[in-house]
């Protein structure tokens, strides 16, 4: 499953640092906090289709933050929270969860390297 975070999943983790339980859950998730106009989170999105299919039951979701009216509305709140909570200033920035736990983190990464973070 491949999709956007909502404005409610992304305000509940700016409130408690962490994304909830029920996006993560699973044995494997990523999530991936990005701009639009990103050239590398461009090349990730062509990949992410493959992740889907070589990995069963992977959940992947995504936010462009800076195409989000609410976060344009609250002078760039999330991408502070981004920055700050996850102190990671480069984009795409990827969590990546095993077993509804955090594991670790990077920022873009080629296919095979995004297969291999999830446990795969």
């Amino acid at each position: 499953m491949i999709r956007k975070l909502t404005e409610a999943e992304c305000r509940a983790a700016m409130e408690t640092g962490e994304f909830g339980a029920g996006l993560v859950s699973g044995p494997a998730a990523a999530i991936i906090l990005t701009q639009s106009w990103c050239p590398q989170w461009a090349a990730m999105k062509t990949y992410l289709p493959k992740v889907e299919t070589a990995i069963d039951a992977v959940r992947l979701y995504y936010v462009e933050y800076d195409i989000e009216r609410w976060e344009s509305l609250e002078n760039d709140a999330f991408m502070f929270f981004k920055e700050t909570t996850y102190r990671n200033r480069d984009i795409p920035y990827v969590r990546y969860y095993r077993d509804g736990v955090f594991s670790r983190d990077s920022n873009y990464i080629s296919l095979d390297g995004f297969k291999s973070r999830l446990g795969t």
